[in-house]
């Protein structure tokens, strides 16, 4: 086993025994679960209306996708706090040092906190999708689109999680990386938003956008572009990081 698995492995077991990632997955898990049944609800109370409507509206569009969007919505709260003690944590705590006198690579030492992180937040959206998912028994929903919502929360986690560990790895102090990377990831996700607001047509600025390239997956569109631009923010938040303890190597 390759030193970042080890790592990734080492950094995971931690991470759940923390009370705090517990905590977390508990509360998000709770709140989408009351927000599928309230949604659940309110399907069952327009389904006889929609029944006599052509080409209506259905499960997924009106239960499953905002839950999806929901979804999306408390990942950018939750991850800042899950990797804000990646690397200052480390440094809090004292071990950074000999972390990195360990012999492991720079890089490998990112990639591994930045897998345990994403491991659990792959296990997070995996338990909120299948709540949606559940509907399959008895309903007619679309499983592609589903799974290009799903695929589309991964690389949206992803891309946050190298947000958060990039946070970590700059700031001194676990709560600055956490509060940090939380305005990174608002000002990405209002980004359009603010420039509508403001009446500034951008193709840049719509481009940079969270929202733009999430969107597109939850209707079940798979498109490279967006896959790209998670693909792109995530490898660069991941360098950044990578060459900030390449500094704070040299520097000690």
């Amino acid at each position: 086993m390759s030193a970042t698995l080890i790592l990734a492995q080492n950094e995971l077991r931690r991470l759940f025994a923390q009370p705090l990632a517990w905590a977390l997955l508990a509360a998000v898990l709770g709140v989408l679960a009351y927000f599928f049944l309230l949604s659940l609800e309110a399907f069952l109370v327009l389904m006889p209306k929609l029944a006599g409507i052509p080409a209506s509206p259905g499960v997924g569009d009106l239960v499953a996708l905002p839950l999806l969007r929901a979804t999306a919505s408390l990942l950018l709260l939750v991850v800042p706090l899950l990797g804000m003690r990646a690397i200052a944590g480390e440094r809090q705590a004292g071990t950074l040092p000999l972390l990195l006198a360990s012999g492991i690579g720079d890089t490998r030492i990112v990639l591994g906190k930045f897998l345990a992180i994403f491991v659990f937040l792959a296990v997070l959206i995996a338990l909120g999708v299948a709540m949606p998912l559940s509907l399959d028994i008895g309903t007619s929903l679309d499983l592609g689109r589903l799974g290009a919502a799903t695929l589309g929360l991964f690389l949206f986690a992803g891309a946050l999680a190298a947000l958060a560990l990039c946070a970590s790895s700059y700031a001194q102090q676990p709560a600055v990386a956490a509060i940090v990377a939380l305005a990174f990831n608002l000002v990405l996700w209002m980004l359009d938003a603010g420039a509508r607001f403001e009446g500034v047509t951008s193709g840049f600025i719509n481009y940079l956008a969270l929202p733009t390239h999430l969107e597109p997956f939850l209707h079940g569109i798979l498109a490279s572009v967006d896959v790209a631009y998670f693909l792109l923010l995530t490898a660069v938040a991941l360098t950044l990081a990578t060459r900030r303890l390449g500094t704070m190597r040299t520097q000690a």
